[in-house]
């Protein structure tokens, strides 16, 4: 079985279809959503249209769930002028989609299971199994893993949030994060200065033959291209997202 996971696409469409063309090319058998993926960039319907077209499995990502109700539930300490900016691209957003749109994105789950053979699943999030703001970065401390993760060791672990591919061990097992296909980025970068990447991440899971394998990829998709759609969108503040990509 091989499992394409992607996750926080953030309304950018174009490299969502550089994912979705690149899936097409791996023998994928199924489609997984970790959430995020409709909130920030210049296309949320197109992203829920293909989303919808793909009738697969999505998680609810903190900001799939702050689009539909604009309540911050995360303690990540936004500025003031920041959650306002965000707030007028909130109502934008909400703007490009219709009432089916909305529906469908409050369809989407807290968690999802799939089963991968007789003696292994994936259970697939957001955050955390418990949370969808729940931050496991790459260099979390091991006791913040082991509080989050540690009771979910009998399972394949995945999910979003943090827009940074990694593995980690997880007991017997393993917990991955698939990247960002629409927002990809650094994490570790000098103060004051950020820049998005120009490519578009994802993974996929294979277990076949009671072997296991996963494959991180990273698709470069066309940033003019991105920037020409942020022009023609108007979405508001699209100065400040073009920015991010123009070194």
């Amino acid at each position: 079985m091989r499992i394409a996971v992607i996750s926080d696409m953030h309304g950018n469409n174009l490299a969502f279809e550089t994912v979705l063309t690149d899936i097409k090319q791996r023998g994928i058998d199924q489609i997984v959503c970790l959430g995020d993926a409709i909130q920030g960039g210049p296309q949320p319907a197109e992203v829920v249209q293909n989303l919808r077209a793909l009738n697969c499995p999505v998680v609810m990502g903190n900001a799939d769930a702050w689009l539909l109700s604009g309540e911050e539930t995360g303690d990540e300490g936004i500025p003031p002028e920041r959650l306002k900016k965000m707030g007028e691209i909130r109502l934008w957003s909400l703007s490009q989609l219709s009432k089916d749109d909305k529906a469908f994105i409050s369809s989407f789950q807290p968690t999802v299971t799939i089963k991968l053979d007789n003696r292994l699943d994936l259970l697939c999030f957001h955050g955390s199994p418990t949370s969808f703001d729940d931050i496991i970065l790459p260099d979390a401390p091991e006791d913040v893993f082991e509080k989050y993760l540690g009771a979910y060791s009998n399972h394949i672990l995945t999910g979003g949030h943090t827009h940074a591919q990694q593995v980690r061990r997880n007991g017997e097992l393993f917990f991955f994060n698939p990247g960002s296909v629409g927002f990809a980025y650094s994490h570790y970068q000098p103060d004051g200065q950020f820049y998005a990447d120009p490519w578009a991440e994802y993974a996929i899971l294979t277990v076949e033959n009671g072997q296991t394998s996963l494959e991180f990829r990273r698709i470069p998709f066309d940033v003019q291209e991105l920037i020409r759609i942020y022009r023609d969108s108007g979405r508001p503040f699209v100065d400040e997202a073009i920015a991010q990509y123009q070194r």
